[in-house]
């Protein structure tokens, strides 16, 4: 009796002092992996999947200019990115049909959507580039375009009643064709690429790549990258413009491997193995589109839309369209320019 009131006892001290295990809390006072300053969870996080909703809303636009001679399959490498008709085929020149004189600038625009996300696509084509007999200063007229559209969105940017979302027109990304001769660029393309690398973003293609056999494409693509480097032409991604050490080393795998693309466009479907493919029939053979053992069409889809769609905007509203804006307010004494439609205005308001 005496024992057990003793050890009822003892059982009431040892409680008072070993503390009852408690439930922890549901959020932690200093979670793993979180700032050591916050004391419980805030939300941050979940600003992106605010930017993504709005994104989704709203859309996005993309610009992408093609430029090459006639024949190289500008229209058709662009309907194969997008997977879609979003770039007019041109027939070629009949006898009927008389050869431009001068460069024409032609944009073409098309929403397409994708898991619920849209994208305002415009196509700006370039027929008659490097198609006459006197390809002097045939870059002119897509510079200008270029400027023009700069000049644009400035005006529009500098307005006191601005437009809550300014229509962007500016050329994002311009894919330049290079015939595949397998010997050298052209006096053309080193000018163009010289001239319009401090405008926009040039990505480089080898079109047709399938008439080239694998030594001649790799040796191509070399003495390409050669002539670049030695000429001081930039081509995107340029190297000064790598954010950090990750981009850097991203980026420097595709300038010293991938770039030129060696690509082929097709917008027609084959049989192969079973399967559905994009590709071109030849004799010996079907040519497939995205299959990385044929073209390297697949490596440039991805980094223009999958990996860099985003910076390539970001670098021309950046880098090229501050470059452009800074020139203008410098050759206007600091002022915004003004267009006839703002100088309405104020002699109204008056």
């Amino acid at each position: 009796m005496f024992k057990g009131a003793a050890d009822n006892k003892a059982e009431a001290v040892m409680s008072e002092l070993v503390p009852e295990t408690r439930p922890k809390p549901a959020v932690p006072m200093k979670p793993v992996g979180m700032n050591p300053n916050l004391l419980g969870y805030i939300g941050i996080d979940t600003i992106i999947e605010q930017m993504r909703k709005k994104t989704m809303k709203t859309g996005f636009d993309f610009n992408i200019m093609v430029v090459g001679q006639s024949g190289l399959g500008k229209s058709t490498l662009v309907n194969t990115l997008f997977k879609s008709q979003v770039s007019r085929k041109s027939a070629g020149w009949s006898r009927d049909d008389k050869i431009p004189k001068t460069v024409e600038i032609k944009s073409i625009s098309h929403v397409i959507e994708e898991g619920g996300v849209k994208m305002k696509l415009t196509v700006v084509d370039t027929p008659g580039f490097g198609d006459q007999i006197n390809n002097e200063n045939c870059w002119e007229p897509i510079e200008k375009f270029i400027n023009e559209q700069y000049e644009k969105f400035l005006k529009e940017e500098v307005n006191i009643a601005r437009k809550k979302r300014i229509p962007d027109t500016r050329v994002h990304c311009c894919l330049y064709f290079i015939s595949p001769t397998g010997h050298s660029l052209r006096p053309l393309d080193l000018e163009f690429m010289k001239h319009l690398s401090k405008v926009v973003n040039i990505i480089p293609v080898i079109a047709k790549a399938d008439t080239m056999t694998l030594e001649e494409k790799t040796e191509f693509k070399q003495r390409v990258r050669k002539e670049l480097e030695v000429n001081g032409i930039e081509f995107y991604p340029q190297k000064e413009f790598d954010d950090d050490l990750e981009d850097k080393t991203e980026n420097d795998k595709i300038r010293q491997e991938s770039m030129p693309f060696a690509v082929v466009g097709s917008d027609k479907e084959y049989q192969v193995n079973g399967k559905r493919v994009l590709g071109r029939k030849t004799p010996w053979g079907i040519v497939e589109v995205e299959n990385l053992a044929h073209c390297e069409f697949s490596l440039l889809r991805d980094f223009v839309i999958r990996t860099h769609l985003q910076d390539l905007k970001e670098v021309t509203h950046n880098i090229h369209y501050e470059t452009y804006r800074a020139k203008r307010l410098n050759e206007n004494g600091g002022l915004p320019p003004v267009s006839a439609e703002n100088e309405e205005s104020h002699d109204s308001n008056i």
